[in-house]
């Protein structure tokens, strides 16, 4: 029995004069108890649509025809707030991706949640707080008592998702929406919420659509996976006829460009070109001039819903009988070995030894990196893992002197570069080392054209001629894969994946050695990531380049890292080669991690088992831990009785 049905839904936008058609022509069924997986690139309409649900469009969207059918009532036909209060909450809640603005952070939790218990189950006082307490509880938050009283900015980040997740199941809903609900959450807190979302679901008898472009996490999750391209589904099916058997190239593509089941050494897949601008009519499939497949029908007319089985459904013309038949790729469900091996310079580029980094408040101290060492060899890339307060960016900006160590000493090129160094010293090593940031949105000006961010390094280190300027701007974007011609034009004006290559644009710009990449692909859908990691690998093979790659995405990093170090509160408890990591994890906190890697294979995905880790099965009181090898280029931090518990582990 279906609890929702959606018939030819269309939602467009007026935007500055313009027209902007969001969702074309959708229609699905979602049955009871059961969870729907959308996914998609940024900016397929995945969030417009859900919103829509729920009347949450802003001013200027707009149902332009269709129905949206809830309970035998058509949703669409609702244009007053009193008739949405009726839905948004009660009937169907939505867990935002951003926990922190989901928040008041001026009102205590306890306020938030009781306030939406007093107006959804009409409680107040004494028992609405008994009730709050119950919810907390059940979405695992330990002292629920104490913690009611607390602020948002009190909790972690996935406490705060937590405590988003209980303010919805408190409204009983029928209807649960998550959109992006771990996105930039550590894997160990994403398999956490995952499982949680899970038991409430089962505990609440809900129905969840999930608003995703992690295909890990669908392959957790997903009964059924509805995946849209430029407005419409695409295609729709088991997650088992999606993941196994795919029918549209679209899909196709998103899974052969994950990172999982990549070989080191051999370029990713990638989606060229960018998705249709929606302000123009789109004729034909709208994926055809993406599509190295594309018939010519593609081009002329939009293909209708093919059925392959019961539930299996795709918009291709190649599934026409009459069409011609393409093999397209195999694709992959294990990690591929590979005989790829990279050289790199005896002599260390970077070198940090026993630096700590300690961040001081009042007569308080906190130690963020507590005597890490290591060293960067050229053309490497080294990889730092750890969850959301581990040291990692600390450490990387300590690399870029933006942190001063409080103490031991950081070396580039044999040279120190901690502590008091000449104004000479010091713009060499601007131009030397590098960043590369997160947010691609964030980190660039938006007032400021392409021109102005992209020359900003060459600016602060003296006056440039303009002509030598612009032309060391448009050689960078072109290095880059931009054309020269976007130099004169502004942030907002370019895709996600375009911005990323911007801010890397802006690093080459100053032909560096070595580049520090904080979280570089994480805001990134997973073909534009699949396009930014490609474009790393081959700016460092072309220019020698070495890199720190921080993340927290560990198929990734097994990807693209050499040699990979997983950091715990500022501790560095294990360093190895990628490989050896992977298949040898030997410290507590390193198999916790790689438990909770997301697998884009549902069965797989649905049979692992998570490790958790309790930092309190150490036993120092005796034998203190430090820094050891346990076997070649394999360093773990522990102590004597631990380092022979390894040393036997994999005997």
């Amino acid at each position: 029995m279906n609890i929702l049905s959606v018939k030819d839904l269309n939602i467009s936008f007026n935007l500055r004069g313009e027209n902007l058609r969001v969702i074309r022509d959708v229609s699905i069924d979602v049955k009871h108890g059961e969870t729907l997986a959308i996914v998609g690139e940024s900016g397929s309409g995945k969030s417009v649509f859900c919103k829509s649900l729920m009347g949450l469009l802003d001013a200027n969207g707009h149902v332009d025809n269709g129905e949206i059918i809830y309970n035998s009532e058509d949703l669409v036909k609702y244009k007053t707030e009193s008739d949405w209060r009726k839905i948004r909450g009660r009937e169907i809640a939505m867990v935002m991706q951003d926990p922190m603005t989901s928040l008041n952070p001026l009102l205590s939790i306890g306020k938030q949640l009781t306030e939406t218990i007093t107006l959804h189950q009409k409680l107040r006082g004494a028992a609405a707080r008994d009730i709050a307490i119950g919810y907390l509880r059940d979405v695992g938050i330990p002292q629920p008592e104490r913690r009611l009283k607390q602020y948002p900015h009190e909790f972690s980040g996935g406490m705060r998702q937590r405590v988003v997740i209980a303010i919805a199941i408190a409204c009983r809903p029928k209807l649960l929406i998550c959109d992006e609900p771990t996105t930039a959450i550590d894997v160990t807190i994403q398999a956490q919420i995952l499982e949680l979302i899970k038991a409430l679901q089962h505990k609440y008898k809900l129905t969840t659509i999930y608003i995703t472009h992690d295909l890990g996490v669908v392959a957790n999750v997903a009964d059924r996976i509805a995946v849209m391209y430029a407005g419409e589904f695409v295609e729709i099916g088991s997650a088992q006829d999606i993941f196994y058997r795919p029918r549209h190239p679209y899909t196709w593509a998103l899974l052969l460009s994950m990172p999982q089941w990549a070989a080191k050494g051999e370029s990713l897949y990638s989606i060229e070109g960018s998705p249709p601008n929606l302000t123009t009519r789109v004729i034909g499939d709208a994926f055809a001039p993406r599509n190295p497949h594309a018939l010519k029908v593609d081009f002329v007319e939009r293909p209708p819903l093919f059925k392959v089985n019961k539930h299996h459904f795709a918009k291709t013309w190649l599934l026409d009988p009459r069409a011609p038949k393409i093999e397209l790729p195999p694709l992959r469900h294990t990690p591929q070995s590979s005989d790829y091996k990279k050289t790199f310079d005896t002599e260390p580029l970077l070198e940090v030894q026993d630096v700590t980094v300690t961040f001081k408040r009042g007569k308080n101290k906190l130690d963020a990196v507590k005597n890490v060492s290591f060293s960067i060899y050229k053309g490497e890339t080294f990889g730092v893992v750890g969850e959301s307060g581990s040291g990692k960016t600390t450490l990387g900006r300590a690399i870029l002197r933006i942190y001063e160590p409080s103490h031991g000493v950081i070396y580039f090129k044999g040279k120190r570069i901690s502590g008091k160094i000449s104004n000479e010293d010091d713009k060499q090593l601007t131009r030397d080392i590098q960043m590369i940031f997160q947010d691609p949105m964030s980190s660039l000006n938006e007032r400021a054209k392409v021109e102005s961010i992209v020359a900003e390094g060459l600016l602060n280190l003296g006056k440039v001629a303009k002509d030598e300027k612009r032309d060391k701007v448009r050689r960078s974007l072109s290095e880059v894969g931009l054309r020269p011609e976007f130099a004169d034009r502004f942030p907002h004006e370019f895709s996600g994946g375009q911005r990323q290559r911007i801010g890397i644009a802006r690093a080459m710009i100053m032909s560096p050695e070595f580049i520090v990449a904080d979280e570089p692909i994480s805001a990134l859908d997973v073909s534009i990531r699949a396009q930014a990691l490609n474009l790393m690998s081959r700016l460092q093979k072309e220019k020698g380049l070495s890199y720190l790659f921080i993340s927290h995405d560990l198929s990734v990093m097994r990807y693209i890292c050499d040699r990979i170090a997983a950091m715990y509160r500022g501790v560095m408890v294990e360093l190895a080669d990628t490989e050896t990591l992977f298949s040898r994890p030997m410290h507590p906190y390193t198999r916790s991690l790689l438990s909770a890697v997301p697998i884009p294979d549902p069965e797989q995905e649905k049979n692992k088992r998570l490790i958790a880790y309790d930092p309190s099965e150490h036993i120092y009181d005796e034998e203190l831990p430090f820094w050891t090898q346990i076997e070649r280029n394999h360093f773990v931090y522990c102590n004597i009785i631990e380092a022979e518990k390894y040393k036997r582990m994999y005997d």
